[in-house]
């Protein structure tokens, strides 16, 4: 057997707690974090009008959204007339292609059979 198979596996080593100086000092700098974010976002409606803010930027939204709409129904309306412009070009095309074959001399055909009667 090697040397390997006889020691634990170093997989399931449970890890070191860090100091607890460091856990106390993340803890606090966390914490002063969160508290400097909930000072500051309490000073916002002093400085803003909170409601002006949200109803403009709603109506930013909505303006958005229906640019947007507008913007789609423009292009369908364009790819719709593509369309209806390619569409009338094949149909165009067919009837000269109909026509010339029409005034085309044609092969002499032979004659067909009379059917039987059964």
């Amino acid at each position: 057997m090697s040397s390997s198979s006889r020691r634990p596996r170093q997989v399931f080593r449970q890890r070191r707690q860090p100091a607890r100086w460091k856990q106390a000092g993340a803890g606090l700098l966390i914490g002063a974090a969160g508290a400097g974010l909930v000072v500051g976002l309490l000073q916002l409606p002093h400085r803003f009008d909170t409601l002006l803010l949200v109803s403009t930027a709603l109506a930013n939204v909505i303006r958005g959204i229906q640019l947007l709409l507008l913007g789609l129904l423009q292009v369908i309306a364009m790819v719709l007339l593509v369309a209806l412009a390619v569409g009338a070009l094949v149909l165009v095309l067919a009837g000269v292609v109909r026509l010339v074959r029409a005034f085309w001399p044609r092969r002499p055909t032979k004659p067909s059979r009379p059917s039987l009667p059964r």
